[in-house]
């Protein structure tokens, strides 16, 4: 028996026999040279399609994020970008099949990880797409979640967003993967279907002899066990409904918001209930460019993002890029720190064309799409910053400008800023990882990204103070907005909308609309008071009943 410690993403006490994921395929081997490269290469886009219609399939028997999300990864395994390139590979180097596949989707998943922050969280799917990829090539089976034949608890190296998206709840009795942070997909969607989870336990794997575990998703303690024991699953509530309101219970306004990068993106989030979009990440339309896209290629994607959001507010958040995010037009050449380089809407101070132009297709789409727009930049660090973007929001006729808040400068210049812009939007993510000097995609430092850290709620508390005081709001578009204990807290600190996944805004609508104002700042008050991030969330919990 041991006790290992890790990240609680989902809240719940579980225990019972443990079942593990397949390990990760091995590198295909580079040899040797098909006979024929031709015949060879036609097998790739079969096995594509292949693998692309069984996710389609089990797409067709889920709904919401789930269905989004295995829709999304089928469509990804069947890109003819892909293929194709894989196809090159296969022709031009007599590479076999399962190798050229492998090779190519690295290259696709080197591109997401240099985007960095949301888009080098998508990685995992492009690896996860090559391994079914593979699999289906050479005639094996594919890595994931193996067929359960009781309920147990599911421990992986880390689940792609496939593997956890149709997972069935009586089956899977808690999560805990050795990888993955407060952000990722499994922790996202552990808690829509209220799955107790763990991420980023340490040395989960360096002893495969034990049969059993007890998860605790709260304190992410997960204790091994020598022998099996029986299935207790996590208490669950009764199915959450939300009227769709958006305010506590005695009537204090919260907007419930959807975080969107993708026309699927969107879809889902009006299906949920979304009573609008907190934050709209535009760098789709960039990633794959060569050169800048056209005014008219930026505007008409954006619209078909903003279209079913008419009369709805929707904040565009404009191209957040630069040396730790390299787009080809930018030439941004190198930079010793680039994350702490020319970024966000620092790019803008030496190529305002960029942003002017992007200004104006948002202007356009925000026309044609009839939704209320809003529009804020990224990695904005003092109120000069603030006031020369607002004044370009203005001049490309947009009505309404903001800044995210995800600088600690920012964080403790709030009052400053809000004084030059309409309403600030605090990105927790970005916010976590500066504050504590931890990379997020670092799985050894998840635990210092843990959104309950007593230091980020007190930045959040600042944040929110400065707003009420001059009136303006102050949102949340980090992942921090997706947990429903966290968002009440979170309203307790004056925040006044969330934005979130999809998946998670009728779970979080239900929480805000289930209590008080006063309730949610009095666990506001609790967390506050705590000196790590599981005593945060105790607090909380014991101050709310």
């Amino acid at each position: 028996m041991s006790r290992l410690s890790g990240v609680g993403v989902s809240s719940g006490r579980a225990s019972g026999p443990v079942a593990r994921v397949s390990e990760p395929l091995p590198e295909p081997a580079s040899g040797p040279a098909p006979a024929d490269p031709a015949a060879e290469a036609a097998r790739i886009r079969p096995a594509a399609d292949a693998v692309g219609e069984r996710l389609f399939q089990r797409a067709s028997r889920v709904d919401g994020d789930a269905k989004a999300i295995l829709e999304t990864t089928a469509a990804m395994a069947m890109d003819p970008a892909l293929t194709s390139q894989a196809e090159q590979l296969v022709i031009n180097r007599s590479l076999p099949a399962a190798r050229a596949v492998h090779e190519a989707a690295g290259g696709f998943a080197d591109a997401l990880r240099s985007a960095g922050g949301y888009m080098a969280e998508r990685a995992r799917d492009v690896q996860d797409v090559r391994d079914r990829i593979v699999a289906e090539l050479l005639g094996i089976t594919p890595p994931g979640v193996p067929e359960l034949e009781e309920p147990s608890i599911l421990l992986a190296h880390d689940l792609a967003p496939a593997d956890t998206a149709d997972l069935d709840p009586a089956m899977v009795l808690a999560l805990v993967t050795e990888e993955g942070g407060p952000t990722s997909h499994t922790a996202i969607l552990a808690r829509a279907l209220e799955i107790p989870a763990v991420v980023a336990v340490r040395g989960l794997f360096d002893d495969t002899r034990f049969a059993g575990a007890v998860v605790d998703g709260d304190t992410g303690e997960v204790e091994t066990l020598d022998e099996a024991v029986p299935a207790e699953a996590a208490q669950r509530g009764a199915p959450t409904e939300w009227d769709g309101a958006g305010a506590t219970a005695d009537g204090h306004v919260v907007k419930i918001v959807a975080n969107v990068g993708s026309v699927a993106d969107a879809r889902t989030a009006v299906e949920a209930g979304a009573q609008g979009v907190g934050l709209f990440r535009t760098e789709f339309c960039y990633l794959a460019a060569d050169d800048e896209p056209p005014v008219a290629t930026q505007r008409s994607a954006y619209a078909a993002i903003l279209a079913p959001f008419a009369g709805k507010p929707v904040v565009v958040r404009t191209l957040d890029a630069g040396a730790d995010k390299p787009l080809a037009f930018l030439d941004m050449g190198v930079e010793p720190n680039p994350a702490l380089g020319v970024r966000g809407v620092r790019v803008s101070f030496d190529r305002q064309g960029v942003l002017d132009r992007q200004l104006e297709a948002i202007a356009g789409a925000a026309a044609d799409s009839g939704a209320d727009v809003s529009v804020m930049a990224p990695m904005v660090a003092t109120a000069s910053e603030a006031s020369w973007f607002a004044g370009r929001v203005r001049a490309a006729g947009l009505g309404r400008a903001g800044v995210m808040i995800e600088v600690p400068a920012a964080a403790l210049s709030a009052r400053e800023i809000l004084e030059v812009v309409d309403f600030v939007s605090i990105g927790t993510n970005d916010l976590a990882q500066y504050v504590f000097a931890a990379d997020r995609m670092a799985g050894a430092l998840a635990a210092l990204n843990d959104p309950w850290q007593p230091a980020l709620l007190r930045l959040v508390g600042m944040v929110g103070e400065a707003g009420a005081e001059l009136g303006k709001p102050v949102g949340v578009c980090g992942e921090a907005a997706a947990d429903p204990l966290l968002a009440r807290v979170l309203v307790g600190l004056g925040v006044t909308s969330l934005s979130m996944v999809p998946a998670a805004v009728t779970g979080v609508g239900a929480a805000v609309a289930g209590g008080s104002l006063d309730a949610c700042r009095r666990a506001a008050e609790a967390a506050l008071g705590a000196s790590d991030p599981a005593g945060a969330r105790q607090r909380a919990r014991a101050a709310l009943g």
